[in-house]
């Protein structure tokens, strides 16, 4: 079975208990930081990941990290399903398709804008108005900067593209003097 294949009936599985108890998003938040977690400890990593590490091991391993990290019951069950199944190294890849499901069944699309600098948070607003009008649906905004496109913006819903970088004017106008 691929690992998206699982990521999603995890995910899923997740999000109906999780939307049902009304903590969709303090899970999503805790599983992301114990995502960030094992990713940042190589040793924990390979614990999990390794199979000759023993089960009871690698399940004292998770209680004693559970009861510092003091996450929700719905998150300490999950992550001790996951450990059980021999899916915990793959939290990273659930937590993210996780994510999705929450946004696909609460109606909301994810939008990336770039712009060559960080922009200020009146504009950030406007942006956000813009975008949920244009595509009629509740947009989940994240930024990020790339100095290439030299000004302008970039923003991606999905699999469209709406490209006002200065980058793909020039772009364009080279093209368009290359070709007379």
């Amino acid at each position: 079975m691929s690992l998206q294949t699982v990521a999603r009936r995890y995910a899923a599985a997740l999000a109906d208990v999780a939307i049902e108890r009304r903590e969709e998003r303090e899970v999503q938040n805790e599983l992301e930081q114990w995502s960030s977690m094992i990713e940042a400890n190589p040793e924990l990593k390979e614990v999990f990941a390794n199979p000759t590490v023993a089960y009871d091991q690698k399940r004292t391993v998770l209680e004693e990290l559970i009861s510092r990290t003091q996450v929700r019951g719905t998150t300490a069950s999950f992550l001790r399903v996951l450990l059980k199944n021999q899916r915990l190294s793959q939290l990273r890849e659930v937590v993210a398709r996780f994510g999705q499901v929450l946004d696909e069944r609460g109606g909301v699309v994810a939008a990336r804008v770039t712009t060559a600098r960080p922009i200020p948070e009146e504009l950030k607003n406007t942006l956000h108005e813009t975008l949920t009008a244009a595509t009629g649906q509740k947009v989940r905004l994240s930024f990020t900067t790339n100095e290439k496109i030299i000004g302008g913006l970039v923003a991606q819903i999905g699999s469209t593209i709406f490209d006002g970088s200065v980058e793909s004017r020039l772009e364009r106008l080279s093209e368009g003097l290359a070709g007379q």
